[in-house]
Order: C-alpha cells, then sequence, then structure tokens
C-alpha cells in the first residue's frame, strides 16, 4: 500500500510530533492513500512564497498490519464520530491503538461537525450529510512501533 504525507520537509524517518491542536484520530503521523489529499493539505498549510512543499511517499506492507492494533472505520458511522470527537474535544483522551484508519474530516466535513458539536444538528443528520461527501482517508501511525511499518520511497516537490 502506499501512503502520501504532506510537508515543508522531506521526511525518511517519521517521528511522532506533539501538536498544536487536538486532532481527529490524537497525536501521531498521518498519512492517507490519496496523493492529492496531501498535495492539497500542504498547499494550504503553506501559502507564503517561498516555502518549499513535499508529499512524502511510503510504503507499507499489509500483512505487517497484523502486528500492530489497528482501529479501522471504512466509513462515517457512530462510533467514528464520537472517537473523533473525543479527540478533538478532551486534550486528556488517549488511546491504545497503534495506527487508526478511516475517513478525513476535512474542511468541508469540519463545518457539519461544528453544526453538531454545538447541538444545530443530530448525530443521525451528521452521518447523513456525510453520506453525500466523497471522503479521502487517514492513516494515523500513533506509536513508535507503527511508524517502524513505513518504509520511505520519495519525496516529490509539489510547485
Amino acid at each position: 500500500m502506499k501512503l502520501h504525507h504532506g510537508s515543508n520537509i522531506v521526511i525518511k524517518q517519521p517521528r511522532m510530533l506533539q501538536p498544536t491542536r487536538t486532532l481527529d484520530y490524537g497525536s501521531g503521523f498521518y498519512t492517507t492513500t490519496s496523493e492529492q489529499q496531501a498535495r492539497e493539505w500542504i498547499l494550504k498549510k503553506t501559502k507564503s512564497i517561498g516555502k518549499r512543499k513535499y508529499v512524502n511517499i511510503y510504503e507499507i506492507n499489509e500483512d505487517e498490519l497484523n502486528s500492530v492494533k489497528v482501529l479501522r472505520f471504512d466509513k462515517p458511522t457512530d462510533e467514528w464520530v464520537d472517537f473523533v470527537m473525543r479527540n478533538r474535544q478532551d486534550e486528556t483522551f488517549t488511546h491504545d491503538y497503534d495506527i487508526v484508519y478511516g475517513p478525513v474530516a476535512n474542511d468541508r466535513v469540519y463545518l457539519q461537525f461544528g453544526l453538531f458539536e454545538q447541538g444545530f444538528i443530530s448525530k443521525e443528520t451528521l452521518l447523513a450529510e456525510l453520506k453525500v461527501y466523497k471522503l479521502v482517508d487517514q492513516m494515523l501511525f500513533h506509536t513508535e512501533k507503527s511508524m517502524q511499518l513505513l518504509h520511505f520511497v520519495e519525496a516529490i516537490e509539489v510547485k
């Protein structure tokens, strides 16, 4: 499986970084199977002229996923919403999964999550709304053990 990570640097050895904000699946190293998603993310994050932009590409042997604890969401569900909301709202929340895989709650989806969080829409309405979006995926590597499964292939500079 090929995975992509957008960054302003080439990352041959992924490492754990402490986020400055709460994230969908917690702290760790985020990747996606979508090169386009990684490209769009880094373009959005580095708008200033002169900053370099890269899509780092990794491979992972899917058989090796059996050696780590994986939480997988194939589509938005009640459990997925609860997990994302716990990570976003509770700075003390932690989980013991090595890898978490599932849909990206991107900017379009973020608005719907905001409406849900503020009580303007129900969880059922949120999930119904999300069914009309074409969601891309994300795979969080949450532990050092899981990051050892990532094998750097190359970095492509984004212009």
